[in-house]
């Protein structure tokens, strides 16, 4: 049928029931209140906030430790990381230091970490002498602190004529750690040069003094430049911030492996060894 001809549907009216108002459930029971103050007088005892802060802070180093080596820590004294295998410490300094205060340095300790000897600067080239030389190297000792002294090695000059000067200047004794020649630089000269001249150094010491020196370096400058060369010398090698030195430790006696150490009595950053042996063993290398 066309859509014009349909007769409208009536429809019914219905009348909507008014709807019931639904009670409003109480806000808080009577057992949540109960457990409401609870946690309020918990959240309030400082026996919390010193429960949370602890677990806090344990979290805390457990991510700043996390893939750590546990042989290589922090000591807070000394402001460094300390490789933990090693018994016996020291610090090497020179005029840069300034005017130290040895009973200090001393009596520092953290642990079992201490200073238990120090290489002191003496000479440079052919005609530096360091000015707090002197009075480090009568210091130092007075306060119990085993030393040793070293040559910074200018391999431009001759090698012979530097060892008569440091002999001039460091009159080396009984119970002095063996005399080091500090070579980290070529001047511009051949590696082949540099050797010959170091050499000269060494035989020159040795044959005056009856002591076989200690060569000292960094890790890159001996792979580079004396790495089966010279072997029959102690080795002490600088090679900074690490957990292990890269090298065979058979090869060496001394580690520097930080130039930031903070230590009692001294205005300024130094550098901190390691020795590779025990008390004994660095008793048994001092001049006899």
């Amino acid at each position: 049928m066309p859509p014009e001809k349909r007769k409208p549907f009536a429809r019914k009216q219905t009348t909507r029931k008014p709807a019931l108002k639904k009670k409003k459930p109480a806000v808080f029971s009577k057992q949540m209140k109960m457990a409401l103050v609870g946690l309020l007088l918990i959240l309030l005892s400082p026996l919390y906030y010193g429960y949370v802060l602890s677990g806090f802070v344990a979290t805390w180093r457990w991510i700043k430790d996390w893939g750590q080596d546990p042989n290589y820590r922090t000591y807070k004294s000394f402001n460094i990381k300390i490789p933990k295998k090693y018994t016996v410490h020291g610090i090497d300094v020179s005029y840069y230091q300034g005017k130290i205060n040895w009973s200090k340095v001393k009596a520092m300790k953290e642990d079992e970490v201490k200073v238990s000897f120090a290489f002191i600067k003496a000479t440079e080239g052919i005609l530096q002498v360091d000015p707090y030389f002197q009075r480090n190297w009568r210091e130092a000792p007075k306060a119990g602190i085993v030393c040793g002294a070293y040559h910074f090695f200018r391999p431009k000059k001759s090698g012979r004529a530097q060892a008569k000067f440091f002999l001039q200047v460091v009159n080396i004794e009984k119970g002095d750690l063996p005399p080091v020649v500090d070579i980290e630089t070529l001047d511009g000269v051949s590696p082949l040069r540099m050797r010959l001249e170091l050499s000269d150094f060494l035989t020159y010491v040795e044959m005056k003094t009856g002591v076989r020196p200690i060569i000292y370096t960094g890790l890159k400058f001996y792979e580079d430049n004396l790495e089966g060369k010279l072997d029959e010398y102690p080795l002490w090698i600088a090679h900074y911030y690490q957990p292990k030195l890269k090298l065979d430790k058979s090869r060496w006696k001394f580690w520097q492996h930080s130039d930031k150490a903070k230590i009692n009595g001294i205005g300024h950053v130094v550098d901190f060894n390691a020795f590779n042996g025990d008390s004994t063993a660095l008793a048994n290398m001092l001049v006899h």
